[in-house]
């Protein structure tokens, strides 16, 4: 697929070969209209600082915004898509829009910043229906590759720890579309201090960096897709787990 092949490129490239700005991942915030203000602003940098710091991957630590029926959509692997509160049907190009994406090999990482609530998530469902049909959203197992893609993960968590499981739409065999109610951009989002701006709840104990290890894994997934999945891999994964070095 030219998709991941050119993702593969972008994760292994060598930092001198990066010049400007185009040529680094962008994490770019969906903007929807009627939505309101973006709950998370800074969720998305965060998101990629951290990633930059992690990993190989070179990202814009600015991300842009776009709407989904914006030609420049394609523009980048990867959209992060988070709100709090209800907002009317996609338009008839925003969903073509999006199906495009999904349909071009993009991925859509969309998070509930108000998980507690029913507007937003009663929202997206709807807005996944009329894009990929019903029943198209789905409980994503413990097993995926987005566990493993980087960091070895057991289950979700952001500033809540919410339900046992991600949600995924798929498409190819690779889910192209995840949506987490865990507020993910509420753990990882910072004031101009650098302070976190949102205790995460209950508190478990390493709960804010299984949230970052989360978004961590789920860029390098939007990059890679299924490569973790390949046996060359398995082990170097078996000793991971094992605790070995």
């Amino acid at each position: 697929m030219v998709g991941a092949s050119l993702a593969l490129l972008w994760v292994h490239a060598p930092t001198a070969v990066a010049i400007g700005e185009d040529t680094l991942l962008d994490v770019r915030r969906v903007v929807i209209e009627g939505a309101g203000e973006a709950p998370r602003p800074t969720a998305a940098r965060r998101l990629a600082w951290e990633v930059r710091q992690r990993t190989s991957v070179e990202t814009r630590l600015e991300p842009t915004t776009v709407r989904l029926d914006d030609p420049q959509l394609f523009a980048s692997p990867m959209l992060y898509w988070s709100g709090d509160q209800t907002f009317g049907p996609l338009s008839e190009a925003e969903v073509i829009g999006l199906r495009r994406f999904v349909e071009f090999g993009g991925f859509v990482l969309i998070d509930d910043a108000s998980p507690d609530a029913e507007g937003f998530d009663r929202s997206v469902r709807n807005a996944l229906k009329a894009v990929f049909g019903e029943g198209a959203l789905r409980p994503l197992p413990e097993t995926h590759t987005v566990y493993r893609s980087f960091y070895l993960l057991k289950r979700p968590y952001g500033r809540v720890e919410g339900p046992a499981q991600l949600e995924a739409v798929e498409r190819g065999g690779r889910a192209a579309v995840v949506y987490s109610r865990h507020d993910l951009g509420g753990a990882w989002e910072r004031d101009n201090l650098g302070n976190y701006r949102y205790q995460v709840q209950p508190g478990r104990r390493g709960q804010r960096e299984m949230a970052i290890r989360l978004g961590v894994n789920l860029v390098l997934y939007a990059l890679c897709l299924d490569y973790k999945d390949d046996q060359v891999h398995s082990p170097f994964i078996m000793r991971r787990r094992a605790g070995q070095k």
